[in-house]
């Protein structure tokens, strides 16, 4: 760039920016340089390196859930942007705004098919909503606008923006303002009276809360009704960010386990959905069915995704004269702190003892956490984030970008040691940019949900099979991995050892780690 001319990198970042894009997840490449210089000429842009694109989305994720509103991230051709799939795909379940800028060559260059050509569109869409390559420099401002636009339409959208080279490295016009994004829709009267009808038919009814319901504000509405009708509420298993604690309205979550489900759905004959879906199990098997309400049971729709889920809670509230009904609110409580050798319910109940305040939680413990919702249902106000696409190695980046999000907040990563170490990378990022998350790893040196699925799928496991899924010979040291990467560490075998180093981690500005051997 020469003078006052504006390239088209430079162009892109002042749209970012000015359209209120002001934090960057990067793991850039050649392709990406002149974005990265253009970095430097424009002010109100964090840039947050990840050392594994995986790190880089699965953080925009944690961001976008807590901000509600799109970070960017910054990826490196097709290569880079499929090494950051898995976390993309966890962040579309969850309808999280993010968009996404991935570097390719020079539109000149990809007929020569160099060694990092690929199908960048082709790679995106199936983890996104919205995808375009811009054709030129000129192009790439409004491309980038729209892409803000499209990521912050409702309920929260991905958006990927391919910018070849020459696109950001020519002469462009300047920044782009990001078009009108439309409001959440509001719930047509058929729905409100359909909702209506069913919750007084006389007929037992769930109400399922997912998506936007499950914040506070919702779950108190739809606690009004529950209690005024006598329907039973539940939210779904995983949902993306649920506002617990005492004083709130905490539905029960939809089990894990398909015959537990399917017992504390048993009667159901109509299930309202408010911003949720049919709940289905994580996997089918054989003998059992996929869904986890009877068979009889039939869903209604108040709110989808997209839609004013607190407006159509409140009118629907207003039909069954219930907005003066006082839901059931979670009791304050704390669980004692155990004694003894370390095990998950010892874990739990530490946890519910020490939470901080405004805590967030990322939980990945995917086997040993299923006990914490007792343990910390009456803790103070705190946030849960839950794995909403399966797709393990999300809990300690999601955290590292909830942490950026909220920095007057503490954030707890909950994490077993099989999948923190697909993204074990974001540690380094959270002691360079000092976050202040506490990461437990429940260290049992074994992918544990795989045991018990072999026996629930009906497989007959012998030592081939035990062999993959155990993370033993040799061992990993979480102490000194974390050590390495700046990050404070130390390793509980009683509960006694993690009873003090949880209050240490609560405690301790910046990023702690805590090794909880099982």
């Amino acid at each position: 760039m020469e003078g006052n001319v504006m390239n088209g990198a430079e162009s892109l970042v002042r749209t970012l920016v000015n359209g209120g894009v002001d934090t960057c997840f990067t793991n850039p490449g050649t392709s990406e340089m002149h974005f990265c210089a253009a970095l430097d000429k424009v002010d109100g842009m964090r840039c947050i390196l990840g050392l594994f694109e995986g790190v880089v989305t699965g953080a925009a994720d944690g961001y976008g859930r807590m901000k509600d509103a799109p970070a960017a991230t910054l990826l490196h051709t097709g290569p880079g942007l499929g090494n950051g799939l898995a976390n993309l795909h966890n962040a579309r379940k969850a309808r999280t705004p993010i968009v996404n800028i991935v570097g390719e060559h020079a539109t000149y260059h990809i007929a020569h098919d160099a060694p990092l050509t690929a199908d960048i569109e082709g790679i995106a869409w199936p983890v996104s909503d919205w995808v375009r390559t811009s054709a030129d420099a000129v192009s790439v401002a409004p491309d980038g606008a729209a892409a803000i636009a499209a990521a912050r339409t409702p309920p929260g959208q991905i958006a990927t923006l391919v910018l070849p080279a020459d696109t950001a490295w020519n002469d462009a016009e300047g920044p782009s303002p990001v078009p009108r994004v439309p409001a959440p829709q509001r719930v047509d009267e058929d729905r409100i009276r359909a909702c209506r009808d069913v919750l007084t038919s006389g007929e037992p009814v769930l109400i399922l809360l997912g998506g936007r319901a499950l914040r506070a504000d919702a779950a108190e509405l739809a606690g009004r009704i529950a209690e005024r009708t006598g329907a039973l509420l539940m939210s779904e298993f995983a949902g993306a960010r649920t506002e617990r604690g005492a004083g709130r309205v905490n539905p029960e979550r939809m089990p894990y386990v398909v015959d537990v489900a399917l017992a504390a759905t048993a009667g159901i004959r109509h299930v309202v959905l408010v911003g949720a879906k049919m709940p289905v199990a994580f996997f089918a098997y054989p003998g059992k069915p996929s869904l986890l309400v009877p068979e009889t049971a039939r869903p209604v729709e108040l709110a989808g995704v997209a839609d004013d889920v607190v407006d159509g809670l409140e009118r629907l509230a207003d039909e069954l004269g219930a907005m003066g009904c006082e839901p059931r609110r979670e009791a304050a409580k704390r669980p004692d702190l155990g004694s003894g050798d370390l095990d998950i319910h010892k874990i739990a109940a530490a946890i519910g003892h020490l939470m901080p305040e405004g805590c967030i939680v990322s939980d990945e413990a995917i086997t040993s956490g299923r006990m914490l919702h007792p343990y910390t249902s009456g803790c103070p106000h705190h946030d849960w984030l839950f794995g909403t696409g399966g797709s393990i190695g999300r809990a300690v980046p999601e955290a590292t970008g909830a942490a950026v999000a909220c920095p007057d907040r503490k954030v707890l990563c909950l994490t077993g040691d099989g999948s923190a170490l697909y993204t074990v990378q974001a540690l380094w990022t959270q002691a360079r940019e000092q976050l202040d998350v506490v990461t437990v790893v429940y260290a049992n040196r074994t992918y544990a949900i795989l045991h018990t699925e072999l026996l629930n799928v009906g497989a007959t496991p012998g030592p081939k099979a035990h062999d993959m899924f155990d993370l033993d010979r040799p061992e990993i040291d979480w102490v000194e991995m974390s050590h390495s990467m700046g990050v404070e560490a130390s390793r509980a075998d009683t509960a006694e050892e993690f009873n003090e180093a949880l209050a240490a981690g609560f405690a301790t500005p910046g990023p702690f780690l805590i090794e909880a051997r099982i």
